[in-house]
């Protein structure tokens, strides 16, 4: 259900906070359009530090992988990437109504092209992409809590959801998990992938 107690701007600025403590750098200097890795001077393991910290800021499991990966695992080698490592005109299509909120909310996919160099995606990562994905696992929090059965969640510090009846934390799905979900999904209502 898509929850409303922990706004999109909350989540921007825990993400600053996170980027700010990982890179050593002003926060004043991170903006949502900010590149993680163009702008920001983030490297691969970065990424990883940045997870862990909205893991334990919002109490969720981010995703480990990549939308391309989980299209190569799920629908076979040479679904998102050719043997050039470029991406497949699938891949694009798959990326951009995956990342069609984000256009909603003032991201610009133009760059995202068939035969672009699959190494090039993470430079495309942004404050704002990144606090999305963040907004997508925190919206799939369960209308009842499994434990109690109570409709009553709330959160005290603005970043931790609990269940108003019995206490315990809310029980999100993780990144990967969604992506998936995702895309069987989306394969299901527009059939991309022609087998």
């Amino acid at each position: 259900m898509k929850q409303n107690m922990i706004p999109f701007e909350r989540v921007i600025e825990e993400m600053k906070t996170a980027i700010s403590d990982t890179l050593t750098i002003d926060k004043e200097k991170i903006t949502p359009d900010s590149s993680l890795i163009k702008d920001l001077g983030a490297e691969s393991l970065d990424f990883l530090d940045i997870n862990y910290r909205l893991e334990q800021a919002f109490g969720i499991k981010m995703a480990r992988h990549f939308i391309i990966e989980h299209i190569e695992e799920m629908f076979g080698e040479g679904t998102a990437v050719d043997s050039n490592g470029q991406l497949t005109e699938t891949a694009v299509k798959l990326m951009k109504i995956r990342l069609s909120a984000g256009k909603e909310a003032g991201e610009s996919f133009d760059e995202l092209t068939p035969g672009m160099d699959m190494d090039a995606l993470p430079a495309m990562v942004t404050v704002k992409s990144m606090s999305m994905a963040v907004m997508d696992i925190l919206d799939s929090l369960p209308e009842k809590c499994p434990a109690c059965g109570a409709s009553s969640w709330k959160t005290e510090d603005g970043t931790h959801v609990i269940c108003g009846g019995c206490s315990a934390e809310a029980p999100y799905e993780n990144g990967d998990d969604l992506i998936k979900n995702w895309l069987e999904k989306t394969q299901k209502d527009h059939n991309i992938i022609k087998s």
